[in-house]
């Protein structure tokens, strides 16, 4: 369901502002880690105005844990299809890039996307002779990130400077990946077909704490389901830095 905003107020100064995020490997050690459902609520709105001060900078650290994790999220959009596998989100010859070596995560990120057939993404998500994208959000359909379990997929994303993902649905072991690395918000939308009203380089708005997608560009609103259990360990930095953080394992591991 989409809402026209009657007015719009929101900065835009962040929308290229961005930083290498520094991995924290998880190793070769194993957690489970388990999202009960929350109750969702639909609602919408005819106006939307934002306070500044909600909206952190893009630039904000999201492999290390945060007192005041991020809320909102806040930039130019990169749109997808259904069926984005992992192999176009990083292809397999770039496998043998270590995340916890800084030099090759920062190469990981470069290689983003590099998958994607260019006659149907004419525009690169990464531009030639950069490391980084200029698109921190991307829409997608349903099933995003199918194919291998290849955790380098939201490692990748991560490295290259997105901060959210906004897709139909997620292939699980995908959104599992994202929650356990800490690299990239996946988030689910209340209703079908949003990718289709929305634009590569749109100016777009992730608000975690409204559950609202807001399409600046196109003037409209869309409905996104509440992150739950998921959200305080992206938060932390990954199921290890969580786990370490509330005690569960030794902070020395």
């Amino acid at each position: 369901m989409a809402t026209t905003l009657s007015s719009i107020q929101a900065p835009v100064s962040t929308i290229c502002a961005f930083s290498q995020r520094p991995h924290c490997p998880t190793g070769t050690q194993s957690l489970l880690f388990v999202s009960k459902p929350s109750n969702y609520v639909i609602f919408a709105k005819t106006s939307y105005s934002f306070k500044p001060s909600k909206i952190r900078p893009i630039t904000a650290l999201r492999a290390t844990p945060s007192s005041s994790p991020p809320t909102t999220f806040h930039g130019q959009c990169y749109v997808l299809g259904d069926n984005i596998d992992t192999d176009q989100i990083i292809p397999a010859e770039h496998l043998t890039l270590v995340p916890s070596k800084p030099d090759e995560y920062k190469k990981l990120g470069s290689f983003a996307f590099s998958g994607l057939p260019t006659s149907l993404y004419p525009i690169p998500f990464i531009q030639p002779g950069t490391d980084s994208t200029q698109y921190p959000i991307i829409i997608a359909g349903a099933n995003f990130g199918c194919g291998s379990s290849r955790e380098h997929a939201p490692v990748a994303l991560g490295a290259a400077g997105v901060r959210a993902v906004v897709a139909e649905s997620y292939a699980r072991i995908f959104f599992r990946n994202s929650v356990a690395t800490g690299e990239v918000y996946p988030i689910e939308l209340e209703h079908e077909g949003v990718n289709k009203q929305c634009t590569t380089g749109d100016i777009v708005t992730v608000d975690l704490d409204r559950n609202v997608f807001i399409n600046h560009t196109k003037g409209k609103e869309f409905v996104l389901k509440p992150i739950g259990d998921a959200g305080p360990v992206i938060d932390a930095g990954g199921i290890f830095a969580y786990a370490r953080k509330t005690g569960m394992i030794s902070s020395m591991v």
